[in-house]
């Protein structure tokens, strides 16, 4: 393609995104058509103008139905799955300075197995089978938490014989019901917001219940009610480890409450599963590294009294029902020849003691 015309449908580009493997596809007005592959972002072709603010209005009205267009004038942006040609997306749409940027999440219509991820299965399968409380998984964005969230909840539907909800924006990766029965909400189309959507969800006598994401104090606080009162709730945060997502729970709460909520997270939280994506020495894909965290006794008691800052120490001595802390995950990731020393101690959370064992 050496004039590089401007394609007339955002389905051609999602469909390159999809042949290539990405994971991201961006259409933004002054900048040539991009995608991130590997978590690099580039231009798909590196001698291809920037987009006209023409080229992006010409291409966001190829795919947005009346009502989303309608919404982005309104609003200046939109946010939705799209049903393309070819399989689903989460699409983005918002209107800026120089005209029209589109960002497309291109989501795998396979949901991948637990195994296939390289999750820590043996130790994640025993959290899944609890009546009530609180898995989190957590990671910043692009961490693969959605796709990670969509193999949790489909083992769940295979192994239990339940009513699992799931509240999502937008609704990503389909469920068919398996042995459970799965009812999918999706914010905005079905309902106005997630804690909007939870109070609704406590009515409907689910048994496990998906929150896309627990962003504010009302939704939170929802999730450890609904996680004490009889159901398993999975929830995701943009937090990079076990510690950091303790205390952001905690911190959304006003001051006077927080004694009361630690008792309450101790109780009631079953595990946390923090991830990320680093890319591979040879940079032609990347590796997940996950942080385990399980609810033992002395786990709960950190939480109880506060002392959230202790817990790596507790995960290092709670290897045998498969704690792991992100720097160990890392560190194996490294023996193994995987990652760079460089992503190595990029992505170390103490990198003093990091560089300590490089030295050796």
């Amino acid at each position: 393609m050496s004039e590089h015309k401007v394609l007339d449908h955002v389905d051609e580009y999602l469909k390159l995104g999809r042949e290539y493997d990405c994971s991201d596809l961006h259409l933004a007005t002054a900048y040539p058509p991009a995608w991130r592959r590997f978590g690099q972002l580039s231009p798909i072709w590196p001698d291809h103008p920037p987009l006209t603010p023409e080229d992006t209005e010409r291409l966001a009205r190829s795919f947005l139905g009346e009502e989303e267009w309608q919404r982005i004038q309104k609003r200046g942006d939109t946010d939705f799955a799209y049903v393309g040609s070819d399989g689903r997306y989460r699409a983005s749409v918002v209107k800026q300075r120089l005209g029209y940027d589109m960002a497309f999440r291109i989501i795998n219509g396979k949901i991948r197995t637990m195994a296939e991820i390289g999750l820590p299965v043996d130790h994640l399968i025993p959290l899944t089978r609890y009546q009530n409380g609180l898995i989190l998984i957590t990671g910043s964005v692009g961490s693969g938490k959605s796709t990670t969230l969509a193999s949790v909840v489909d083992f769940i539907n295979q192994d239990r014989e339940d009513h699992i909800l799931t509240l999502e924006d937008p609704i990503e990766y389909v469920f068919g019901s398996k042995g459970c029965h799965v009812n999918q909400r999706e914010v905005h189309s079905h309902t106005e917001s997630f804690a909007r959507a939870l109070r609704g969800a406590l009515r409907e006598d689910p048994d496990v219940i998906m929150v896309g994401e627990m962003r504010d104090l009302e939704t939170i606080q929802l999730a450890l009610t609904a996680a004490e009162t009889g159901h398993l709730v999975l929830g995701t945060l943009h937090t990079g480890n076990a510690p950091r997502t303790l205390d952001r729970v905690l911190d959304v709460f006003p001051t006077d409450q927080r004694e009361q909520i630690r008792v309450m997270v101790s109780e009631s939280l079953r595990g946390i599963l923090s991830q990320q994506l680093v890319p591979t020495v040879k940079g032609d894909g990347r590796v997940l590294a996950t942080e385990l965290l399980v609810n033992t006794p002395a786990v709960a008691n950190c939480i109880r009294e506060g002392k959230t800052y202790m817990l790596p120490g507790v995960m290092q001595t709670g290897k045998h029902v498969g704690m792991i802390t992100m720097d160990e995950s890392l560190r194996k990731l490294y023996i193994k020849g995987l990652i760079t020393a460089e992503e190595l101690l990029f992505r170390a959370d103490d990198k003093a003691q990091m560089r300590s064992f490089l030295k050796s």
